[in-house]
């Protein structure tokens, strides 16, 4: 979905943990390290962000929220959007624990809609459900036009 998403919008950065690992944050040292200095200072940049997460026993994935502890400060004041995948219909609302961080703790603005796909949703890789990329693209041009309003 990200890529599908990446495909849709202008001047977008794609940063994918699977190519990109992010140590295991320890709350000190590792944020030092030269892939985490960098991811930081990705994030600073960013006009807006759109995290595509997998979901995992009803609750986001142990990247996702690595990858806010290691972002730190440089959180603050971003606009979110989130793409979920899930085997099933039920864990929907798993991603609010993290956006209720990332508004009370980083007061990030979050786009009050995000994208939730299941695995009939998909054929392998592709995405089959029109619904779904129709949703995408409205995720993207709202967070594009959010970011130009706030920023």
């Amino acid at each position: 979905m990200a890529k599908f998403l990446e495909k849709h919008l202008e001047d977008v950065e794609f940063f994918d943990l699977q190519d990109n690992p992010l140590p295991i944050c320890d709350g000190d040292e590792c944020y030092d390290l030269p892939e985490v200095l960098d991811f930081r200072e990705k994030v600073k940049n960013a006009k807006g962000i759109i995290m595509a997460i997998p979901i995992y026993n009803f609750n986001v994935s142990s990247g996702a929220k690595n990858a806010v502890e290691l972002g730190g400060r440089m959180l603050y004041d971003k606009i979110f959007g989130f793409i979920c995948a899930a085997g099933g219909k039920s864990s929907y609302m798993s991603v609010m624990s993290l956006a209720n961080s990332l508004m009370i703790d980083f007061r990030c603005y979050i786009i009050p809609k995000f994208v939730y796909a299941i695995k009939h949703d998909f054929d392998g890789e592709i995405i089959s459900n029109k619904e779904i990329e129709e949703r995408l693209k409205e995720l993207g041009d709202e967070l594009i036009r959010v970011s130009k309003a706030l920023n």
